[in-house]
């Protein structure tokens, strides 16, 4: 269909991450494409002028915004100009959530309560973003410390971050608007809906009426991915969801549209950074 370009898989190697940046310089390449994490992303947009992508969904983002992203979620942040841009991120495995949660605390909630890549965002008021930002800036320095008790002080932190979203989210009312073309979104449904089948350009013509060259140049400019990328992440994507819940190789490979074993081991492969037997390996207890 198309010539295959990069696509990023970015693991997360701890169970928590927390970072502060704000760069002067840094501007993103409009051309990045999509990325995805194996664990949960909290984002919180301070300053800037930026777009942020997670999966079928463009947003301007404006300060205070904060977006909840899930584990396997494409997603991409482009900075339109060189302005001072400014964030606060923070990543957690899910054993870090289920380990700070209790029985009549569920802090996965703000997760779980929208479809994929819809209502992940969440605007917070100036003072409620100075409380978080707070919040972050400690849980940060008690990663960063060796001294007695900071890991102890790490948990309390991110424990109050996640109750104050979770919170918050219960709240929100925000109804952010969607800048993602309705054409991008539609070809990203069709994929979606069609995952485990064999996907050509002559159906995406026939679906949507418009040449395949001209589908296939509105989905990179604004993913940043081709059309056949896209297709292989999302099935990789499904490939490791069936291999962490305990299905072998092969069946991971035909569970995930792949028609082609040996294929699949190679796109795995370069994707993960491991062969599927090794990241299975890696998951499973």
């Amino acid at each position: 269909m198309e010539q295959d370009v990069l696509y990023v898989f970015t693991p997360i190697p701890e169970e928590m991450i927390c970072f502060h940046k704000s760069t002067t310089t840094e501007q993103l390449n409009p051309a990045q494409p999509y990325h995805r994490h194996d664990a949960y992303e909290i984002y919180l947009f301070l300053r800037g002028n930026a777009y942020m992508y997670v999966e079928q969904a463009c947003y301007q983002l404006a300060p205070g915004d904060l977006l909840l992203i899930r584990p396997g979620e494409m997603h991409r942040c482009v900075c339109a100009d060189n302005q001072p841009y400014e964030r606060i991120g923070l990543n957690l495995r899910r054993s870090a959530l289920q380990r700070l949660s209790s029985s009549r605390t569920n802090l996965l909630a703000c997760f779980q309560s929208s479809p994929s890549g819809l209502n992940t965002l969440i605007r917070l008021s100036r003072e409620q973003c100075a409380f978080y930002s707070r919040l972050a800036d400690q849980l940060i320095h008690s990663l960063h410390s060796q001294d007695y008790g900071q890991d102890l002080l790490a948990d309390c932190y991110a424990t109050r971050l996640l109750v104050f979203i979770n919170t918050l989210q219960q709240s929100s009312s925000a109804l952010p608007h969607n800048l993602m073309p309705e054409l991008v979104r539609m070809t990203m449904s069709y994929i979606e809906e069609h995952l485990l089948e064999p996907i050509y350009s002559a159906q995406l013509e026939q679906e949507f009426h418009y040449s395949g060259k001209y589908i296939s140049q509105q989905f990179k400019e604004h993913t940043g991915l081709t059309i056949r990328s896209y297709i292989v992440n999302k099935r990789i994507s499904l490939a490791m969801s069936h291999l962490a819940a305990g299905k072998s190789v092969a069946a991971a490979c035909e569970l995930s549209g792949f028609s082609d074993y040996a294929n699949f081991i190679r796109s795995f492969t370069k994707v993960a950074g491991v062969s599927p037997g090794r990241y299975r390996a890696g998951m499973l207890p």
